[in-house]
């Protein structure tokens, strides 16, 4: 296994420190690895996609706004 250095405010590191049960190292290793699977299957989702990085953020966009109607509405 390698090394890295990972830089943190150190507002968040007061904040960890009062947590010092909890295994840090292993919290990080889990969010870099969850990070790698969706930015793979994101990959994969649009590998053969037609739409430019343009077209999908724009579509990104109006789905969020129509999310945020949507449950702005149900609240």
């Amino acid at each position: 296994m390698v090394n890295i250095t990972l830089s943190i405010p150190q507002g968040l590191k007061k904040e960890m420190e009062k947590f010092p049960e909890i295994n840090w190292s292993e919290i990080a290793r889990s969010s870099i690895k969850q990070k790698i699977i969706e930015l793979n299957f994101l990959k994969e989702l649009t590998m053969d996609s037609e739409l430019t990085p343009e077209e999908a953020a724009k579509m990104g966009q109006e789905v969020n706004i129509l999310l945020a109607k949507r449950y702005k509405v149900e609240k």
